[in-house]
């Protein structure tokens, strides 16, 4: 998925083993693209697993101003939180200790590999289409 605020962009999903990098959009906030195709929003479904480059670098509000910040951790889970509230960002990283971190808030330029997918849930549709088909043989 992409935030609220890249609904208007132009986006496509992402793939495993892609490299994307943290951009910031014309929208508002960041989101993540590829780096031969910054104009487009690489969307996440959410529990997508992600490999960065190095410790992820972000923006977090203190006491009184915005400092910034480092997760030591290079591995990260996409997923979406406050869906509740159409009006604020969904888009997080949720780090191996439980740390939470929205995308927008994470600086641009940060490079990640996407190492696994979700599963996709199964429909009655699709079992029905995996079905096996007698072959001509399993006639006789």
């Amino acid at each position: 998925m992409c935030d609220y605020s890249l609904q208007n962009a132009k986006s496509r999903p992402a793939k495993v083993g892609e490299r994307l990098r943290t951009h910031q959009f014309n929208t508002g906030t960041h989101g993540f693209a590829a780096p031969e195709d910054s104009n487009t929003a690489v969307c996440l479904l959410p529990g997508t697993e992600l490999a960065f480059a190095a410790p992820i670098r972000f923006m977090r509000l203190g006491w009184i101003t915005w400092k910034p910040r480092v997760v030591n951790h290079t591995g990260a889970i996409f997923r979406q939180i406050n869906k509740d509230n159409p009006r604020m960002h969904h888009d997080a990283l949720e780090f191996p200790d439980g740390q939470m971190v929205l995308l927008t808030d994470v600086f641009e330029g940060q490079e990640a590999t996407v190492l696994q997918l979700p599963a996709q849930p199964i429909t009655a549709a699709d079992i029905k289409a995996k079905e096996r088909i007698p072959t001509c043989a399993a006639l006789f």
